[in-house]
């Protein structure tokens, strides 16, 4: 799927600075060794759109939800601070109280102009209008760990944007903490879940040691031959409607189809995308999903909104994974998400520390993170859920051509889906929407017989 660019205006007052409410603990706080992660190391943008509520003409949106903001940062006030890096570049939070980053704006556009490119908007130009990143407020240390921006839309409705710094917490932190803006907005004078820090739940034994197979973290050598170009990217959406994923799934052997979606849909991708690379036959890919372990950490209370993701993979060669058929590449994710037990955790938490907090694999990873549980969508400030919440394609600028990410997605004649953003090498987009054409091609097809047996079936009744 193609999305059309258009252009808006956005008129941004000067960025300001939201501090708690109430006075908070001048303290400083520790992060978890799942916090302090290399690959975390990044910024987080999402984007919330709203429809007009004609119940609730005449309330000031931005005054609300900025009083909320304040009230919300007397209950997480770590966000209110700012991460400080220490010896070992281990990294801490010091609750300094100075805020958060706040922009009030307004956009001459409605949400029906929009259209399909809700979900895509950082690969557009109006995505840097509507969630602006304000000059030098964007390391890791010493600045800001909100940005926050609502604006304004012509037709009533409006954008909440946020920019986490990802160290601070994963998407399901992040939803907990919207969600208690939201809860405030709405007249709460605290949380229904209050937050719980206690990141020392989840670091490294002592002593550390490693148990258990991490290849994620096997580092490849990176020459000229295997590094990703990324001169020439080309971005694309990737539908698979209801139809093409049983389509998809009747290619498996008959004790694969009962994988998951995701399963199906992340293998595919990954073995096409790696075809259409043209990859020497040797050399090693390496696939990486994040995986949300709260339900297997008893220990984790009810409130905790740090990172609680793991990154299981399966490294293996290009031919092993080209040469064979999809369900090859089906089971080789199975295999890698069997691996999360609670000794899996532990054992990564040790190897963060060992190496250094690295990198994953070098060369050729490819990380593929399903979103469609996670929950953006249901925060509700008081003019109702969003119509579309969650990352947009964000990631391509922190991982270009090694990022994807699945979401529902409805497309216009209603047919809901499973929307995978991609980005590769102009070429080698080519070379996979060739072979993804195909399949819809043979989806059609599918379609046309069932429309023609039931015209068939009518005419008989």
């Amino acid at each position: 799927m193609s999305i059309i660019d258009f252009t808006f205006k956005v008129r941004k007052c000067e960025p300001e600075v939201i501090v708690p409410a109430y006075p908070t603990p001048h303290e400083f706080k520790q992060l978890s060794d799942m916090d302090d992660h290399q690959t975390l190391r990044f910024q987080i943008p999402l984007l919330n759109f709203y429809e007009h509520n004609p119940n609730l003409e005449g309330r000031n949106r931005v005054k609300i939800i900025k009083e909320a903001i304040a009230r919300t940062l007397v209950f997480y006030y770590p966000f209110a601070g700012r991460l400080r890096e220490g010896p070992g570049r281990k990294l801490f939070v010091e609750c300094t109280g100075e805020g958060i980053l706040f922009i009030e704006a307004d956009a001459d556009v409605t949400l029906e102009q929009f259209g399909d490119a809700l979900q895509f908007s950082s690969s557009l130009s109006w995505f840097q209008d509507v969630i602006y990143n304000v000059p030098n407020s964007d390391s890791m240390v010493n600045s800001p760990l909100l940005l926050i921006q609502v604006t304004r839309l012509k037709c009533g409705g409006f954008i909440f944007a946020i920019r986490l710094n990802h160290i601070m917490a994963d998407g399901f932190g992040l939803v907990q903490f919207m969600k208690a803006i939201a809860e405030i907005a709405r007249g709460a004078y605290a949380p229904s879940i209050f937050p719980v820090w206690q990141r020392a739940l989840l670091t490294a034994r002592d002593p550390p040691r490693i148990t258990c197979r991490h290849p994620e973290y096997d580092q490849v050598p990176v020459t000229n031959d295997t590094a990703i170009p990324i001169d020439n990217m080309a971005h694309r959406f990737i539908f698979f409607s209801p139809l093409k994923i049983s389509t998809l799934r009747q290619t498996l052997p008959a004790h694969l189809r009962h994988c998951s979606s995701f399963e199906l849909i992340a293998a595919y991708v990954w073995r096409l995308r790696t075809i259409a690379l043209q990859l020497s036959l040797e050399e090693k890919v390496c696939f990486v999903f994040p995986v949300n372990v709260r339900t297997k950490i008893n220990s984790l209370p009810l409130g905790y909104y740090g990172n609680v993701l793991v990154f299981p993979a399966e490294l293996t060669t290009v031919a092993n994974l080209c040469g064979n058929p999809l369900g090859h590449a089906v089971e080789l994710i199975r295999m890698a998400k069997a691996k999360v037990t609670n000794e899996y955790v532990n054992s990564l938490l040790d190897l963060v520390v060992m190496k250094g907090r690295s990198l994953f694999t070098a060369g050729w990873p490819y990380i593929v993170s399903d979103l469609r549980r996670v929950g953006f969508e249901e925060v509700d400030f008081g003019w109702g859920k969003a119509i579309y919440g969650g990352l947009t394609a964000g990631g391509f600028g922190t991982f270009p051509g090694t990022l994807s990410f699945c979401m529902s997605f409805v497309d216009k004649k209603g047919e809901k889906g499973i929307m995978v953003p991609l980005c590769l090498p102009a070429l080698a987009m080519e070379r996979f929407m060739a072979e993804f054409d195909a399949l819809t091609n043979v989806e059609q097809l599918v379609d046309e017989v069932d429309s023609h047996q039931q015209r068939i079936l009518a005419s008989t009744l």
